[in-house]
């Protein structure tokens, strides 16, 4: 019996009519849970598996235990590479900006002269200082040439670096301790070497007959663990999109990005930042769009700016009339002063409260009451809207009690067409793109990881280093894979964006997105978590999850 605080949906997971080659998870000399092989015609008729992942040097040692969760749903621990002695812990120095602006932070890069300049400067106060030329890999829109990082030291633990990042402070700059295996460097024969912790996740829809969901918990403005999300009875799941975790950037939990849950819009879309869509058809990863509009009945219609969420705070950017930008802008708050938003029940007990306008609807779309300060419960099955600055005045014009109001939050796919939801219909939000049609498709500029005034230190840190990472994606034969890759521990390195779009490709997947990741990324069997979060604290909580419910009992 699924809890019915737990607001998720039921998507029956079926297959997809495909053509493409794949390349077969189960591995060889997998443990004796895994699933049965293909009879002798089938796997002649399928490509060879590949030996092992696409991470690392070729040589690595990699170990596949395959656990049978239920017919059609595996769990696959993947183990690769081995303890590098080459890696060791190294003081990174925070260089100063060289912007006019004296507000503008210390950045990870800078030019070549800049960084000499500070190491000059070290090692006149006695600090072994070095400077570090940082490449990365072209993805499919960023990459190459990142800067200069200065560096000194190399300890044996993180502990043995404090005495070192003492002396950098005292002459004036700011420094931390970080692991070399963490870098993610182009071209570095030893940063290949690993080890790496992965944890699979494959339905298959021909013979599992569960359900792939996802949940947020009783709202949406409050976070949970994974764990928690998933003792609503699931078999396995992982932790879901990107989420607001601030109170300062809007309420925590809230997801930034698209959400539907039981075909209900609950969150529009990052710009045209990819989701991954569930519904009776399958799993997809698609390109939404918002258009949201205010109408009553003679009036000009009035735009929508968004959904649950608080006005004026728009996370991860990607709206319309937004500061500094209305394009996606990952991990940054842009504001806009006059915004329209709905709620749903869905988001809390009570809405955002604050100066502005609020308007109640009851489950026809009346106009129930005109509110002139914000914050009240959303009645059920009705919504409320939310207008500040110069929208309060339009807004108001609309709202008039005992009258019909019209919301209308719709999704559009790349055609412009709106996304037909039903109640096996949820997205959860994602981005950048790692695999498209079986080509390595790895969009960080395009989806808002890439800021061209912090000297690519977001993009270094986000990107081109290694993190825990979750991701998603199908193979050729419509098997949705959910993968969970552990990092920031010597023991599991993580992976950094192009080393994800690898692996998930050699996965066999034709078509994948990344997740939230970092101290979000977990995966969960039953009431156990099966990897380990980075987090000092341990589970982080989370804003939703992917649920894999077992079948319903005749």
């Amino acid at each position: 019996m699924i809890s019915p605080n737990h607001r998720h949906r039921r998507a029956v997971i079926t297959a997809l009519a495909v053509s493409l080659p794949f390349a077969f998870l189960t591995p060889a000399g997998a443990s004796t849970a895994a699933p049965t092989a293909p009879a002798p015609d089938q796997q002649a008729a399928a490509p060879a598996q590949a030996s092992h992942l696409d991470l690392g040097a070729q040589d690595l040692p990699e170990t596949r235990n395959v656990t049978t969760l239920a017919p059609g749903l595996t769990r696959t621990t993947i183990t690769r590479g081995a303890p590098n002695q080459e890696f060791f812990w190294t003081a990174e120095v925070a260089v100063p900006s060289t912007s006019l602006d004296p507000d503008a932070p210390a950045s990870a890069l800078s030019t070549q002269a800049q960084a000499q300049k500070v190491a000059d400067k070290l090692n006149a106060a006695g600090v072994t200082a070095r400077i570090e030329h940082v490449q990365s890999p072209q993805l499919a829109d960023a990459g190459g040439d990142l800067g200069y990082r200065v560096r000194a030291g190399q300890f044996s633990s993180k502990a043995d670096g404090a005495a070192t990042v003492d002396q950098i402070k005292a002459a004036g700059y700011k420094a931390s301790v970080i692991y070399t295996g963490w870098d993610g460097d182009a071209g570095s024969s030893e940063d290949d070497r690993g080890p790496w912790n992965l944890q699979v996740l494959t339905i298959d829809p021909k013979e599992f007959h569960g359900d792939l969901t996802s949940s947020f918990g009783p709202n949406l403005e409050n976070r949970e663990t994974t764990s928690q999300l998933s003792a609503a009875g699931a078999l396995a799941a992982v932790n879901g999109g990107f989420f607001t975790m601030d109170p300062a950037a809007g309420a925590p939990g809230d997801p930034a990005g698209a959400a539907v849950h039981d075909g209900k819009v609950l969150s529009e879309p990052v710009g045209d930042r990819p989701s991954l869509v569930l519904d009776k058809n399958g799993t997809s990863i698609q390109r939404l769009h918002w258009h949201g509009t205010v109408t009553a009945p003679g009036a000009a219609e009035l735009p929508l700016d968004g959904i649950d969420r608080v006005p004026g705070l728009i996370r991860n950017c990607g709206g319309t009339d937004d500061t500094p930008t209305n394009l996606p802008l990952h991990d940054f708050t842009c504001t806009d002063p006059d915004e329209i938003v709905s709620f749903t029940p869905e988001f809390g007990p009570t809405t955002p409260a604050g100066p502005g306008l609020e308007v109640v609807l009851d489950a026809q779309g009346t106009v129930t009451a005109v509110n002139h300060a914000r914050g009240t419960a959303v009645p059920a099955g009705g919504q409320t809207v939310q207008a500040i600055g110069a929208d309060v005045d339009k807004l108001a014009a609309l709202a008039v009690p005992g009258k019909k109001l019209k919301v209308d939050t719709d999704l559009l796919d790349e055609s412009g067409k709106t996304l037909t939801t039903t109640p096996t219909t949820d997205v959860v939000n994602g981005g950048p793109t790692l695999v498209q049609n079986g080509q390595l498709d790895v969009t960080a500029k395009r989806d808002g990881m890439v800021r061209t005034n912090d000297s690519n230190s977001f993009f270094y840190g986000w990107v081109h280093k290694r993190n825990p990472r979750t991701f998603a994606g199908v193979d050729a034969q419509g098997r949705t894979i959910l993968v969970t890759a552990d990092g920031r521990q010597t023991t599991s390195l993580g992976l950094s964006l192009n080393e994800e779009a690898h692996v998930a490709k050699s996965l066999g997947m034709i078509n994948a997105i990344n997740l939230d990741g970092g101290g979000s990324t977990t995966m969960v069997q039953g009431d156990q978590v099966m990897n380990s979060p980075s987090d000092a604290t341990g589970e982080r909580p989370v804003g939703d999850a992917l649920l894999v419910l077992p079948g319903r009992k005749p």
